[in-house]
């Protein structure tokens, strides 16, 4: 653990970063980065993929410290646990750094579309409850800002229509969601593209996913399942993502037919 926090150490200094600054963006302390990088914290193999984003480090030595970070971690390169609270704050980070933000959506409406209700029936049906409830409805509500800042990512949103179909919160919740997503696509930096069940199977039926671009950073893609997240910023890794995103766009309604399909599944709502 000592030889992987000193590496870690010396490739901060090399990125040009305060302990301060490399906390902010994998959403941890300085105090904890301190104890990470003096070996008296044990480090989680999440937090060592989210620095190795952070600091720029790429082929041969990511390799290598990623097989490190699997010893001392067995959970690998994956986090688990129950709310994600670490990679949630790196992807928030990460979204307002990106120029360019593709979520593939094949179970619910994306994050930054959602409205609150349609948020509070999501965390309703996965026993998420009370006070923390409201906190991840204030969180999420949160990261929709970037899409509302002076220059905005380019976001592109590609949902299933069986995602629009099933009815999270009742008939009102879903019309009012709809209808918001609909809104949503007027504005001229947000594409959404709905994938028809009468286009039969696609390649996105293997899974939801975030891809992220940025102006001079390599792409990073963000998986996130009920207990364990991943981000891979890999060329070989992020490739099929960015292949998948074309053809799922090719295979998608066009961004009218999209807002007039979205709105007449509102209307089935009413």
């Amino acid at each position: 653990m000592r030889s992987l926090a000193t590496e870690l150490t010396e490739l901060r200094v090399k990125a040009g970063l305060t302990t301060r600054e490399a906390a902010k963006l994998i959403g941890t302390s300085p105090s904890s980065l301190n104890r990470l990088e003096n070996g008296g914290k044990v480090i989680a193999a999440e937090d060592v993929s989210a620095l190795l984003v952070a600091y720029g480090v790429t082929g041969v030595k990511r390799g290598e410290l990623l097989g490190l970070a699997r010893e001392s971690d067995v959970q690998g390169w994956w986090e688990t646990g129950g709310s994600l609270p670490r990679q949630a704050t790196a992807l928030i980070t990460f979204e307002a750094q990106a120029t360019r933000i593709v979520n593939a959506s094949m179970l619910l409406v994306p994050g930054l579309l959602q409205t609150a209700e349609y948020t509070r029936a999501v965390m309703t049906a996965t026993g998420v409850t009370g006070a923390e409830m409201e906190s991840m409805v204030s969180a999420r509500l949160g990261r929709q800002a970037v899409l509302s800042k002076p220059r905005p990512p380019a976001y592109l949103a590609i949902i299933d229509e069986a995602v629009l179909r099933r009815p999270m919160g009742g008939a009102e919740v879903m019309a009012a969601q709809l209808r918001h997503i609909v809104e949503a696509a007027r504005r001229p930096h947000i594409d959404v593209r709905v994938l028809p069940l009468s286009r039969g199977g696609h390649t996105g039926l293997d899974g939801t996913y975030v891809l992220l671009e940025f102006a001079a950073e390599r792409p990073i893609v963000h998986l996130e399942h009920k207990r364990s997240g991943l981000f891979m910023d890999e060329l070989e890794d992020v490739s099929p993502f960015q292949t998948a995103t074309d053809t799922l766009v090719a295979t998608a309604l066009g961004p009218a037919d999209s807002t007039d399909f979205l709105a007449s599944v509102a209307d089935d709502f009413t």
